[in-house]
């Protein structure tokens, strides 16, 4: 299994430590408790004391006392975020994650301007795919996280998808900005953008990765549709990284591989100071355990 061997290569790696800002979450902790069997990481876990001790017990007995487990008292979700993104911010954590606690609440302290994990970079979203049939990762962005992206935050998302997909092997990551159609039509902005990212990579702009589009999504991951549509290039139906055009691409193609294929997934927010797991409490733990394998693996030092 692809995304389960992200998880053999985050336990590889230094001892980790991830902070999870409200942890009194049953999904969260059984992907906790399934991480720390896997010697995948420690965590430090901020929320409410006797929830976050509750939980754990009626998982695992065992587990209360665990050395690779703290748990720290927040009394509010807002002390909980800012507790976490703290100790992040200040390395005794390496990797942060959301538990039970609303996206704009961890977000607030995450671009907080005195203790936040801002670069000044753009934040997205990078989903990473194990479909059924499929021979290899597939990664989709951005889904979650920018709405309608120019060229330039483009570019930027380009940027942090290629150096989650070389964090996992994959060294030069094929990256297809997706249209509606394969040629450049001034009517779709998207094929516009992706002409201007093509060339914007071509040009050394945007480095570390081979882009190519605009690319239907059939052209993009087939070689099959590619021939039959006379496209020959280096990411033409061999695509690793689709680039969606807006969040709605996005959020349809995500949720499209999940129910429809039954596709297995990890996401990790990319472009802070560290990885950030930032899933929707409908996750399954499986999907939270293999988001905490790629941040652990895409941390850089």
């Amino acid at each position: 299994m692809l995304l389960e061997s992200l998880i053999d290569k985050a336990a590889q790696r230094n001892n980790y430590t991830v902070a999870v800002a409200a942890a009194e979450d049953h999904e969260v902790i059984e992907a906790v408790l399934e991480a720390v069997e896997r010697q995948l990481a420690n965590f430090i876990l901020y929320g409410e004391k006797e929830k976050i001790n509750t939980i754990i017990k009626a998982h695992r007995l065992d587990y209360t006392n665990s050395k690779r487990i703290e748990i720290v008292q927040a009394d509010t979700k807002e002390m909980a975020a800012e507790q976490a993104v703290k100790a992040v911010s200040s390395n005794e954590a390496t990797v942060l994650m959301k538990g039970n606690i609303p996206t704009n609440i961890l977000l607030k302290a995450v671009l907080n301007k005195d203790y936040g994990l801002r670069t000044g970079n753009v934040l997205s979203h990078v989903a990473v795919f194990e479909v059924p049939e499929y021979d290899r990762f597939i990664l989709v962005t951005d889904a979650a996280m920018n709405i309608a992206p120019d060229v330039e935050q483009k570019a930027q998302i380009i940027k942090n998808s290629a150096a989650v997909a070389r964090s996992i092997g994959i060294e030069v990551p094929r990256v297809a900005p997706i249209a509606a159609v394969e040629v450049v039509n001034p009517a779709m902005q998207a094929t516009l953008d992706a002409a201007a990212l093509t060339s914007m990579n071509q040009r050394g702009q945007i480095t570390g990765c081979i882009v190519d589009g605009p690319l239907g999504l059939d052209n993009a991951v087939s070689l099959l549709a590619a021939n039959h549509k006379g496209i020959t290039s280096d990411v033409a139906g061999r695509a690793d990284i689709l680039l969606v055009p807006t969040i709605e691409v996005g959020n349809v193609l995500y949720k499209s591989l999940m129910y429809f294929a039954k596709a297995k997934v990890g996401a990790v927010i990319a472009g802070a100071k560290a990885p950030i797991v930032l899933t929707s409490r409908a996750d399954t733990a499986e999907s939270k355990l293999y988001s905490l394998a790629l941040a652990v693996c895409s941390v850089t030092k």
